[in-house]
């Protein structure tokens, strides 16, 4: 049997960077989205974030495309939160994502890092925290990926 550990540390922003992901929804987000990994074979490792991003690592299963991945989960929360209304200020999500594998070796600070995104946003702006995940995963950053 095959065995794999491909660990992606995901990120996605609200539509413009809205903050519409409210403490009190985004449990049932992050629950559905729980949901569509497992639907697809992949694993929810940490999912976090604040009003206006999401990180999720997951370990990817090998017969996924992570470009495929992305828009399953983006659409169909999309269609689930307009469905249900309990982020009734959501628009959608910003077209882009950032994304870069993360070793067996990190795993665990990386979780730790997702889990407190709260705490982390109170000293660091979401622009700071993307410009210095693209230097880290070796590429250009862009203020219009988040928009």
């Amino acid at each position: 049997m095959s065995r794999t550990a491909i660990y992606i540390h995901l990120v996605f922003a609200t539509k413009y960077r809205k903050r519409t992901l409210f403490p009190e929804g985004k449990d049932r987000l992050y629950a559905y989205m729980t949901g569509v990994l497992k639907a697809t074979n992949c694993h929810l490792c940490a999912i976090g974030g604040c009003a206006d991003h999401i990180h999720i690592l997951l370990d990817l299963h090998p017969t996924v495309a992570l470009s495929s991945l992305v828009r399953e989960l983006k659409t169909s929360a999309v269609a689930m939160l307009k469905r249900e209304r309990f982020l009734p200020y959501f628009e959608g999500w910003a077209d882009g994502y950032y994304a870069g594998s993360i070793s067996p070796s990190h795993k665990a600070k990386c979780e730790e890092y997702i889990r407190n995104q709260e705490i982390h946003h109170q000293k660091v702006t979401v622009e700071n925290e993307m410009e210095k995940m693209a230097t880290v995963y070796g590429f250009s950053y862009h203020i219009n990926d988040w928009l």
